[in-house]
């Protein structure tokens, strides 16, 4: 029974030496975060610093990202991330001055060869989360690793959300004021303001031209009635190959079209528009009678002939299509 008693009492002793000992090492490297000479929060690791941090046993969560800035690696990424990890590091500190559980820090390749070479590191930025491993199940202690995302706009926000998920440590980020570009802002709305004030006297004809905004209007209307918005959102293809072997720039039905169709229809549209112009405004003002007639014929037979052609073309999208109209029958 004292034998008993004299292993439990020696277990309890273990137990809590064990976590003195994880406690003093773990107020080791958060004081050495917190007078780092990088980014204040993070601690620059080395191989041996590296081992130390991420050791089991663990009572705390660490981060760290292994990177190689150095210019001879031609690491552009690394160049671009670090200084989101920086802001990550130090948004953190700014929260949790005693860091509470989370250590942060970067292994760079020069000083940390050895440990690429230990994880079978080929590559870098990576980014990696090593859990506590006195807590939770076997699978919840593995490291994980975090997928990089390089057109991401604000990285570090990215990566504070993936540690909240991934940890209990609620990590937000505190980006400094922009003064850059308010001043930029404020810079571009006066230049704006002083080029329309100086120019305006010269724009001012073309601003109320009413026959600026007439062609403005019908090219808008052009674009929009001969389906260009549609080629747009459906990512139709251009032209296709015809069953014969041939192009077939006429898709099948009302619902469908390709990309020439669309261009073609614009221009009969465009030139039909042009022909109506053409017969209510410029035909009245032609003096001599017969040139009058000739021309009104000319313009008379172009809408009959395109609008035998637009007939046409809804006859190959539909072969149901019951009108006609001469000299283009399909």
């Amino acid at each position: 029974m004292r034998l008993l008693n004299l292993l439990a009492a020696c277990a309890s002793l273990l137990s809590v030496t064990a976590a003195q000992k994880n406690a003093n090492k773990y107020q080791t490297f958060a004081d050495l975060a917190a007078s780092s000479k990088g980014s204040k929060g993070s601690i620059i690791l080395n191989d041996q610093l590296f081992a130390e941090v991420t050791v089991p046993p663990r009572n705390y969560t660490t981060v760290v990202l292994f990177t190689a800035l150095d210019q001879r690696f031609g690491c552009v990424l690394c160049r671009e991330f670090q200084p989101e990890f920086d802001l990550l590091a130090s948004s953190w500190h700014q929260d949790h001055p005693k860091s509470d559980g989370l250590l942060i820090g970067v292994l760079d390749f020069t000083v940390g060869k050895a440990t690429f070479q230990r994880l079978g590191m080929s590559t870098a930025p990576i980014l990696m989360l090593f859990p506590p491993t006195t807590t939770g199940s076997a699978s919840e202690q593995m490291p994980l690793k975090y997928d990089f995302n390089p057109n991401d706009p604000q990285p570090a926000d990215a990566l504070a959300r993936w540690i909240s998920q991934n940890s209990k440590h609620a990590v937000a980020i505190h980006r400094p004021f922009n003064y850059v570009k308010l001043f930029s802002f404020v810079a571009g709305i006066i230049g704006v303001a002083t080029l329309s004030r100086l120019a305006y006297p010269y724009l001012a004809p073309a601003l109320y031209s009413r026959n600026l905004w007439a062609a403005l209007s019908l090219v808008a209307v052009l674009l929009f009635t001969s389906g260009h918005m549609f080629n747009h959102i459906r990512k139709v293809p251009y032209v296709v190959q015809g069953r014969n072997g041939g192009v077939s720039y006429i898709a099948g039905g009302f619902s469908n079209q390709f990309g020439l169709e669309t261009q073609i229809v614009a221009v009969v549209y465009a030139v039909l528009a042009f022909s109506s112009i053409a017969l209510c405004l410029k035909m009245p003002r032609i003096e001599n009678s017969g040139k009058q007639k000739i021309a009104v014929m000319a313009w008379n037979l172009v809408l009959l002939v395109l609008f035998s052609f637009l007939m046409s073309i809804f006859k190959m999208k539909n072969g149901s299509y019951p009108f006609f109209l001469p000299p283009l029958i399909a």
